[in-house]
């Protein structure tokens, strides 16, 4: 995979970026446990995937590393629209491709207009309309 980094667990806080189970997702919440007495610290961290909004719940020790995603934030201009699919053109590459529209942004998107879009483990993603 690419464009991803790696961090110590105890080094996340709420609101960082990490990768579970394939899924780039953005931190909730961490808890982070005194170590025992033959043991190290625990980390008991709750994160919500950034394409679906599915929760994650990891448990794992303070001293390992995880995988961080490298997300590129670009803009884009609709081309077309066809039920739940947008075809843009980046414009900086001028490239075309199409994309998922979420449900949430469905009224607003229309030819013509630009939205921001993230590009996250080789999967690009519509945050906002301009």
């Amino acid at each position: 995979m690419a464009d991803i980094k790696q961090t110590g667990v105890t080094h996340l806080k709420k609101g960082s970026y990490v990768i579970f189970d394939n899924m780039a997702c953005k931190v909730l919440d961490i808890q982070t446990s005194r170590p025992g007495k033959h043991g190290h610290a625990k980390c008991r961290i709750t994160a919500e995937d950034l394409i679906d909004g599915k929760k994650v719940i990891k448990v794992m020790p303070g001293h390992d590393n995880v995988d961080v995603p490298i997300i590129e934030k670009k803009t884009a201009q609709i081309l077309s629209v066809n039920d739940d699919t947008a075809n843009v053109m980046d414009m900086e590459t001028y490239e075309t491709f199409d994309m998922h529209i979420p449900s949430d942004l469905k009224d607003e998107v229309a030819e013509g207009k630009e939205v921001f879009y993230w590009e996250i483990l080789d999967r690009k993603v519509i945050k906002q309309i301009k």
